[in-house]
């Protein structure tokens, strides 16, 4: 059977997604690899296709198997299973297995049928190190994959001390080869999971960081909750996730939402274990829609259909960023990522690293370039691939709010200008931002009073523009060149020559704000109407979704185990009316097609005609 067969049968695609045959026929070819995929890019399929190839193709060995080291237990799980629906013999090795699940996976491997083992990294550099490779020298392994290797890397997560041990493997199974998987990772830190691991010679496949399919929006911290109910009309029903710096503001915030008739739930380190896996499992089922959470909550979260998140504060660097956000939009229909800051973020976070200790370079650096993130004004696309050392084509992206001319345009921009670059000049050009921004607002800080700048003709010129918005300002006069900024560790404002033409009158700037947030309650009602809705009968498609939860509950697995939305979606745009015409969407293999195609064809049968 070929690879495009095993494709189809098994996953029910007809192509390949870039990149990832080229990341399969290394697995084939016993090279080392390393594979950086977009989410939602299908970087599991390059790892767990190869083991239905003929093993004896790669080892000399029929029975040999396939290891992955995956970071957490919900994300084992839920790949496991979604295997096994798709008919393909897989198992996995956890501390939170029953006696019972463990014994029938440990039959599996005896068996000799298993094709794709699971285990946490502590399993497999770990105390249960030897029990553990013993057990696999009775079958011989195939090949390695370790998912999330951003967890490696000192530039990446500090999320699991055990994958900075993974190196051993290299020894463990020696002639075996190791491949390397993740979403996120700039160069540096791409070098750095090679050196870590022992990467020999590997080949390096390095996809595009975009996301088209995810419209960015950066917001200015001014009123939160009317905000995020902005947001939550254009996603009545929808699934979603909000992350906040706080477990306070967490639990305040979900209180908040179910209030108002949200289906929304908290998440995060500080309750206990079994409320947070039963809310947990509560989001994954579709029992509610909206996860309120802390960064705890997100790694190994499959569930596809996450229509927008929301951060209610800015993380501490682009490449978390990155992978939160990238929880949307999974099965590449449109959706939402919104970022809503203020300067109060970063300062809390250096208050944070400062006061642990980690107030190093790279944290200095991580958290800056995330700050300019959120202070930019151009597409958002462009300014993240960019980041992660890729470009992107010239023109709108159609999918930012700098790009979908959503920003507002300042009134009086260079008269604007020109108090900004007053207040930079007479308070000596010695001061960052900061300092600046509370002269501008006549706020008299311990500071600003001590140096006498109370006294100054710019004190209190622009006491009614937000803080958000005037830092805002200064940004956007930063990269237009009016300002530059010296000093590492406390930046100062200083004026350029061109700055000093725009204070003279002798030169003009353009800037830009963010919409005043509407005082609206009003929730969205009527039909989805996004291009990706186009021809899909939206009443059969809430009856397919009623129906994957039922068959998912009857299982036991979360309904995107069965199907994604976007299955649901062509089922409902082209109706089939038989096995043959089933064969034919897109996500549907032979096993799935035998196990779901009845009810599925039952359920069109009895829908009226659009």
């Amino acid at each position: 059977m070929t690879i495009d067969d095993l494709l189809h049968q098994y996953w029910g695609y007809t192509a390949f997604r870039p990149l990832q045959r080229e990341a399969i026929d290394a697995v084939l070819a016993r090279r080392d690899s390393l594979v950086v995929l977009p989410t939602g890019g299908g970087k599991s399929l390059c790892f767990q296709l190869p083991a239905l190839v003929d093993q004896s193709a790669i080892v000399n060995r029929q029975s040999s198997i396939a290891i992955v080291i995956s970071p957490l237990i919900a994300l084992m799980k839920d790949q496991v299973d979604g295997l096994v629906a798709q008919g393909v013999a897989a198992a996995c090795l956890h501390s939170g297995q029953s006696s019972d699940q463990r014994r029938a996976s440990l039959d599996l491997l005896r068996a000799g049928t298993c094709r794709l083992l699971y285990v946490a990294p502590e399993r497999a550099v770990g105390d249960t190190a030897d029990g553990f490779r013993a057990l696999m020298s009775t079958r011989g392994v195939a090949y390695v994959a370790i998912d999330e290797a951003h967890c490696i890397s000192q530039w990446g997560h500090d999320f699991r001390p055990e994958y900075r041990q993974l190196g051993a493997l290299r020894e463990a199974f020696a002639g075996t080869s190791l491949h390397a998987y993740t979403a996120t990772a700039t160069p540096r830190v791409q070098r750095d999971i090679c050196e870590q691991l022992g990467l020999v010679q590997p080949v390096v496949h390095i996809g595009s960081f975009d996301r088209p399919n995810l419209a960015y929006r950066v917001l200015p911290r001014v009123q939160f909750r009317q905000q995020l109910q902005t947001i939550l009309r254009r996603h009545e029903g929808e699934a979603g996730i909000i992350y906040c710096l706080s477990r306070r503001e967490v639990d305040e915030l979900a209180a908040a939402l179910a209030a108002d008739g949200i289906r929304a739930l908290p998440y995060h380190a500080g309750l206990d274990d079994t409320t947070r896996h039963r809310n947990q499992d509560a989001f994954l089922n579709e029992e509610i829609d909206v996860m309120v959470a802390t960064v705890a909550f997100g790694m190994g979260i499959d569930r596809s259909d996450v229509r927008f998140v929301v951060h209610a504060g800015a993380p501490q660097s682009l490449e978390q960023y990155q992978q939160e956000a990238g929880r949307a939009g999974r099965d590449g229909l449109p959706a939402e990522c919104a970022l809503v800051t203020s300067p109060a973020d970063f300062a809390r976070w250096r208050s944070l690293l400062e006061s642990d200790g980690q107030w190093t370079d790279s944290a200095r650096t991580l958290l800056r370039d995330m700050e300019h993130y959120a202070a930019a004004t151009s597409c958002r696309h462009r300014a993240l691939v960019g980041y992660f050392g890729q470009d992107l084509a010239q023109g709108p992206c159609g999918a930012c709010d700098w790009c979908l001319e959503e920003l507002e345009r300042a009134d009086q921009p260079q008269v604007l200008a020109q108090k900004i670059l007053s207040a930079v000049a007479r308070t000596g050009q010695r001061w960052g931002v900061g300092h600046v921004v509370a002269v501008l607002r006549g706020e008299s800080t311990e500071k600003v009073t001590a140096r006498g700048h109370h006294t100054l003709s710019v004190f209190g010129l622009l006491r009614d523009v937000p803080a958000a918005e005037l830092r805002g300002y200064v940004d956007q006069l930063t990269q237009g060149g009016f300002l530059s900024r010296t000093g590492d560790q406390y930046p100062t404002l200083q004026i350029s020559a061109a700055g000093a033409e725009l204070l003279r009158g002798q030169a003009e700037c353009v800037l830009f704000r963010q919409p005043r947030p509407v005082k609206s309650r009003q929730r969205r009602t009527g039909p989805r109407t996004d291009a990706s809705w186009t021809g899909v009968d939206q009443g059969l498609f809430e009856k397919l979704r009623a129906l994957r939860l039922d068959l998912a509950r009857g299982r036991g697995v979360p309904p995107y185990v069965i199907f994604h939305d976007q299955t649901l979606r062509e089922l409902a745009r082209v109706k089939p009316r038989n096995i043959n015409e089933l064969h034919g969407i897109t996500g549907i293999g032979e096993r799935k097609a035998d196990a779901f195609g009845p009810a599925i064809l039952d359920l069109i049968a009895q829908h009226p005609p659009s």
